[in-house]
């Protein structure tokens, strides 16, 4: 046997059939022989994927060639490896039984050297060219697949970048939205407030809320960074970067086909929302926002406090959380509330003394 060719298996137990067989095949393929089922189902498996064709007669000792068919239907091998039933008597029922469990043809004996070979060899190639189809879809939709990944790590770098970029407008490290992200995905996964999204939402809603302020990049430094109080009209004007953040989203092609679009979409519109309608830009109250948007809210307020501003000086940890408690900072989301104070501990631990904005 040459074990750099493909494999045809003969199944047969009459000796000068088999030997008529080998030598139509001999030459362009490895032969392997059996003299009954029980042995060719024992080669079958043995020879895997080495294995290209079965030549099996119908009535043999120990198990017949029906038995085997019905044996490699429930093996799954007839969809993967063309067999092919010979017999000297075809009949109508076994013909019928053979073709319901998969074999691809029934050849009649005495065989026709030139018939059976012509008849095989047909199969065999379309079999191959099947296999070569479907290793060629694989290995495109691996190419695909890779290609996709690479375009969404891409967009998440671009808006990632994006979002930085902003910060830095606003005198501002770029660790603001990292944290924001930070606690927004902590809460989600550690709270019941998450408790009806996937692993995967809550990885969008994180890309998501880095971009909440994306909309600053329309408000001109001087109200962006002025040190003091803002007028009223000044305030006005701060209050459409949510409306520009929103529209800027729409209006990119790469972030409004990702995944993360609806979310980003309504954190950056949404997250000046309070929980008593008096927010912005719509006045929404209570579960009118999306749970996450009010986390980003709420998260956003909470580094503000805790960290240093052109307007002001950074406020304790403790102090930030009794503030909003308290209601200083607007209403918020009972529930979150709660949830937000039992996870205190863990927020500190996402500001350090060198790190971030927290100065």
């Amino acid at each position: 046997m040459h074990i750099d060719q493909e494999t045809i298996l003969i199944v047969d137990d009459d000796a000068l059939n088999r030997a008529i067989l080998e030598n139509l095949f001999s030459t362009a393929y490895a032969i392997a022989e059996a003299e009954d089922g029980d042995e060719g189902i024992d080669k079958i498996l043995a020879l895997g994927d080495s294995l290209c064709a079965v030549l099996l007669d119908v009535v043999m000792p120990r198990m017949n060639g029906i038995e085997v068919l019905r044996r490699m239907k429930s093996l799954g091998l007839t969809d993967r490896i063309p067999f092919f039933l010979i017999t000297a008597s075809p009949d109508d029922d076994i013909v019928h039984q053979a073709y319901k469990l998969g074999v691809m043809d029934v050849i009649s004996k005495p065989v026709v050297p030139y018939v059976v070979q012509r008849r095989v060899d047909s199969v065999m190639e379309l079999f191959r060219a099947r296999r070569e189809l479907s290793a060629e879809v694989i290995r495109q939709q691996n190419q695909l697949l890779q290609q996709t990944k690479q375009l969404a790590q891409m967009s998440v770098g671009m808006v990632e970048a994006l979002a930085t970029a902003i910060e830095f407008r606003s005198d501002e490290s770029g660790a603001h939205v990292r944290r924001i992200r930070d606690i927004t995905c902590h809460l989600l996964r550690t709270t019941p407030l998450g408790a009806e999204l996937t692993k995967e939402q809550i990885d969008l809603i994180g890309l998501a809320s880095i971009t909440h302020d994306v909309g600053k990049i329309s408000i001109s430094d001087a109200i962006l960074n002025k040190p003091g109080r803002l007028t009223a009209e000044e305030f006005e004007l701060m209050k459409t970067h949510t409306v520009k953040g929103a529209e800027l989203l729409s209006q990119i092609p790469q972030m409004r086909n990702h995944s993360a679009y609806q979310y980003a979409y309504d954190i950056a519109m949404h997250h000046h929302e309070r929980w008593d309608g008096r927010g912005y830009p719509h006045g929404l109250k209570g579960n009118e926002t999306p749970i996450w948007t009010q986390i980003v809210a709420l998260a956003d307020v909470y580094d503000a406090l805790v960290s240093k501003r052109c307007y002001k000086d950074a406020f304790q940890p403790s102090d930030a959380m009794d503030m909003i408690q308290r209601g200083q900072c607007g209403a918020f989301n009972p529930e979150l509330l709660h949830h937000f104070k039992q996870a205190e501990s863990t927020l500190i631990q996402f500001y350090t003394p060198t790190g971030g904005d927290n100065k």
